[in-house]
């Protein structure tokens, strides 16, 4: 979906912020929209509301500081291990007097070397870094979701953009991999964000790549073990 497509369509409009801050338009409609928010104050406020709700989706994750020994390993990276050494005449030599500048050096370059020395200072533990993204849409509804396969949290996370389920119906969430019938991945919950635990079996499907669908249900979801109502949203999880 691009931005010329929808410079007047509120809805669609939605749908382009919500993209651009899970990040996943392609290169040049992501500048196209950086500009756009530049430029349109309303655009702009749009974008820094789905900031705001697409929060939830990362507020598990939590910030891991650096370990203590990093700022010594990147002295002793980019320095050496020496310390400033006075001259025969008691006098501080010409280079060791630049210890002072230095260390402001070691300060601003500090950002770049973590990339550089940190893997060899103390290397994390391996972790998932499957991260999928897909639009769940259908020219046949107005149901619009947003979802977010993490494997590190073993869960997708759903965002809703627009459409109503309905009295006494619930919107039941699948997975369909090529020809094989669809794998219910449960009922989901209301709410403007939402997560849903997945089994080990669905998560090693999901990492391969698959098309999430919605359908319309009765309350609780199919009773069948297969889509009983229309599906009323679909789309191809892609890597973000």
């Amino acid at each position: 979906m691009t931005p010329a497509d929808n410079d007047m369509d509120p809805e669609g409009d939605d749908l382009i912020a919500a993209e651009y801050v899970l990040g996943v338009l392609p290169a040049d409609e992501r500048q196209a929209v950086a500009r756009r928010i530049e430029a349109d104050r309303d655009f702009a406020h749009m974008v820094d509301g789905w900031e705001v709700r697409l929060s939830p989706l990362s507020g598990a994750y939590v910030e891991t500081p650096p370990p203590g020994n990093l700022k010594a390993a990147i002295d002793r990276r980019l320095f050496g291990a020496s310390s400033p050494r006075a001259t025969a005449g008691g006098r501080i030599g010409f280079w060791s007097s630049l210890a002072f500048w230095r260390g402001l050096a070691v300060v601003a370059l500090a950002v770049l070397a973590i990339s550089i020395v940190l893997p060899f200072v103390n290397p994390p533990a391996p972790q998932p870094e499957v991260r999928l993204v897909a639009s769940l849409t259908s020219q046949d509804s107005d149901v619009k979701y947003l979802a977010v396969y993490d494997a590190a949290r073993h869960q997708v996370g759903l965002s809703h953009l627009a459409g109503e389920r309905g009295a006494g119906k619930d919107f039941e969430l699948w997975m369909i991999e090529g020809k094989n019938a669809p794998v219910s991945m449960g009922v989901i919950p209301a709410g403007a964000a939402t997560h849903i635990e997945l089994s080990a079996a669905v998560r090693q499907k999901l990492a391969q790549g698959a098309v999430l669908a919605i359908s319309l249900e009765p309350a609780g979801g199919s009773k069948t073990g297969q889509p009983t109502g229309p599906v009323v949203a679909s789309g191809a999880l892609k890597s973000i």
